[in-house]
């Protein structure tokens, strides 16, 4: 399958300028190693890297950048906004980096690194319990958790709780601080997910790693299995753990495992 190089519709409607927030932290000494963009899933922010993995990914030689997509966090208001005017935030700000950059999408932020992944040239990408979109991934995802993910099946707000999100090893108090910080992505960004096909290729065909846990109640083994088949491999899991690997309680296992992937080949690789 051939990468698109020309986007007609992309050209034509230009997506509309926005604020973005982007959070960093650089290493003491710079070693040569690209940049890590994380990209948050929906209803996150970039503060969701910012609690752990910034710090930890630069203390291991990687500049790391976490994107508040367009209508969350502290970037600009967008609640008309699309899935291409996200993949558009991630290849812009990837762009902006002094090297070219490993991107890092969790649950619905992997969907928009995927996107960006067909027009960026990026080092690698890793997907983090991936939600990349479709009927079929919808379906799974509201039977296995109705209550919070129905809603947003009609333009509503995703309602994950703490058992959804997280582990047992969690504090109830810090996993319900976390859950209170959660927003809202937009409705047709969140119709257009569940009509997503199948990604596009990366340009270049670069490396991508697919993250994920047993126990994850929002995505189930089956799409993290097709997801990682998608791209030459298989998953890599962390049982014990919840969704939203960055934030909970063994936090540092899932980062450290795709630091080590990077630092001991894939990079290098392409």
């Amino acid at each position: 399958m051939s990468t698109k190089i020309v986007r007609s519709v992309e050209w034509a409607y230009p997506v509309p300028p926005v604020s973005r927030e982007v959070r960093e932290a650089t290493p003491g000494i710079d070693e040569g190693k690209p940049p890590i963009l994380f990209v948050p899933g929906f209803g996150h922010g970039a503060w969701a890297f910012a609690e752990n993995w910034l710090e930890h990914a630069a203390a291991r030689g990687f500049p790391a950048y976490a994107l508040s997509l367009r209508g969350h966090g502290a970037s600009g208001s967008a609640p008309k906004t699309t899935l291409r005017a996200y993949v558009h935030d991630v290849t812009q700000v990837a762009a902006s980096l002094p090297r070219r950059a490993v991107l890092i999408g969790h649950g619905a932020g992997a969907r928009v690194v995927a996107g960006a992944l067909a027009r960026y040239p990026a080092k690698a990408g890793v997907l983090v319990t991936p939600v990349l979109g479709g009927w079929q991934m919808a379906a799974a995802v509201a039977a296995r958790n109705p209550a919070a993910t129905v809603p947003a099946l009609f333009g509503g707000r995703l309602r994950p709780g703490r058992s959804a999100l997280f582990g047992r090893e969690l504090p109830t108090a810090t996993a319900r601080g976390y859950a209170s910080r959660l927003g809202r992505a937009a409705a047709l960004a969140q119709w257009q997910l569940l009509f997503a096909g199948a990604p596009e290729p990366g340009v270049g065909r670069p490396p991508v790693l697919v993250l994920g846990s047993p126990n994850d109640r929002l995505v189930p083994r089956s799409a993290l299995n097709r997801a990682a088949r998608w791209y030459g491999g298989a998953p890599l899991m962390f049982p014990g753990m919840g969704h939203d690997l960055m934030l909970d309680a063994r936090w540092a296992e899932p980062l450290d495992a795709i630091l080590d992937w990077l630092d001991k080949g894939a990079i290098q690789e392409f």
